[in-house]
């Protein structure tokens, strides 16, 4: 019993899935988790109470490597592979959901599309800054209207000559009233998404906080509002076309929502295994009652299915066979994992759990935001019956 108290970490591993992690992945974990316990954890409780965001850790997040891990180093990314991405994830989550939206956003949804559908002139104009962290970006495709259903977005482009007019409004954006530069998804004239980078500073361009957030409070979330924005036409990616763009997006983003929110499952399942073994009822530990075990089983045993399961999603992303609907999968059960678990270590820490003297109710609350962003839960069970059934339950 005394291991547990002292080694945070000894019981995570259930199935030794560190075995089938490389040296290079390990390092990463270390490197991200200890910058977490240095960094993130000191600070946390204190800025998710005043619903502000640690924007000084953004820094530090590129220091880490923390922005695109999986993408080239020409491009400012860490030129590792998809399952450091996913442990990198992990360890940040492990300290706050917001935190990791902070860097899934900047990696996933902004570098990422420049990388694959940019010009090679804008990629080397914005990558390798997003990278450093010089600049802070953000994404673009959810409207106050359009949610689930982004094919029906009216944010416009309209051809001006050297440059196209864009209007509209996007809601629901990470990290946007600190972004330097937005990837935006617009329809063309022609009825066709098209995707775009946006530089905060150009006339037109506003981005409003969105304030009373009960979740992700350490995290900085507003709108995108476009008024007449003109947008040079070397800024429009060239080639793309429909939501074939930001579902890619989303694609990339998920995946480490799936490794992600297994961090915050471990950390709430620390913290209950741990006060159950040095809170005492009854004249011995709690951790010795049968109904506690039951949880304390119940949930090692689900962290351990999601480990697997975004594991084996990493090796099959690294060859480039995993399928959107598989991401959809591994999104969805480990997210409704963690918050599960976290609602049964609330249950084990008592009348302590809902205090910031411990992470539950701030992981708990977080995690009813990631089940319902980057595709609802209930969304993405749908995708995965389309993809069993081949019938669009959508409409």
């Amino acid at each position: 019993m005394s291991s547990v108290k002292t080694d945070k970490y000894q019981h995570h591993d259930y199935y030794l899935v560190e075995d089938l992690l490389q040296d290079d992945h390990r390092m990463a974990r270390d490197a991200v988790r200890e910058w977490v316990k240095q960094e993130v954890s000191p600070i946390i409780e204190d800025y998710s109470e005043r619903a502000k965001c640690p924007q000084h850790l953004f820094k530090g997040l590129a220091e880490i490597g923390a922005f695109g891990p999986s993408l080239p180093v020409q491009y400012g990314g860490g030129g590792m592979d998809e399952i450091a991405y996913g442990v990198i994830m992990q360890e940040l989550e492990r300290g706050d959901s917001g935190i990791r939206s902070m860097a899934s956003v900047q990696g996933s949804l902004v570098m990422y599309p420049i990388y694959r559908f940019a010009s090679e002139v804008q990629k080397m104009k914005y990558l390798p800054k997003l990278g450093s962290g010089e600049f802070i970006g953000c994404f673009g495709l959810t409207e106050p209207d359009h949610g689930s259903n982004p094919s029906g977005m009216t944010t416009n482009i309209k051809d001006d000559g050297d440059a196209y007019i864009l209007n509209g409004a996007k809601m629901w954006i990470t990290n946007s009233p600190v972004a330097d530069l937005a990837v935006v998804w617009a329809k063309d004239e022609e009825g066709k998404i098209r995707g775009m980078v946006v530089e905060s500073g150009w006339k037109g361009f506003s981005a409003p906080e969105i304030k009373g957030k009960l979740s992700l409070r350490a995290s900085i979330t507003g709108e995108l509002v476009f008024e007449d924005v003109r947008v040079p036409k070397e800024n429009v990616f060239p080639e793309v076309r429909g939501l074939k763009g930001p579902l890619s997006c989303l694609s990339k983003a998920r995946y480490g929502i799936a490794w992600g929110a297994i961090g915050a499952a471990l950390d709430c399942y620390d913290s209950a295994l741990r006060y159950s073994l040095e809170r005492e009822q009854f004249g011995k530990p709690i951790g010795g009652f049968q109904l506690t075990q039951k949880k304390l089983a119940e949930m090692i045993t689900e962290i351990t299915k999601a480990q697997l399961l975004a594991w084996r999603l990493g090796t099959l992303a690294n060859d480039g066979k995993a399928t959107p609907a598989q991401i959809s999968m591994a999104k969805r059960n480990n997210v409704n994992m963690a918050l599960e678990i976290a609602r049964e270590a609330r249950q084990i820490h008592g009348g302590m759990g809902i205090t910031n003297e411990y992470p539950i109710m701030r992981h708990m609350m977080n995690l009813e935001t990631v089940l319902t962003y980057e595709g609802t839960h209930d969304i993405h069970l749908l995708i995965t019956g389309m993809d069993v059934t081949g019938i669009n339950a959508f409409k």
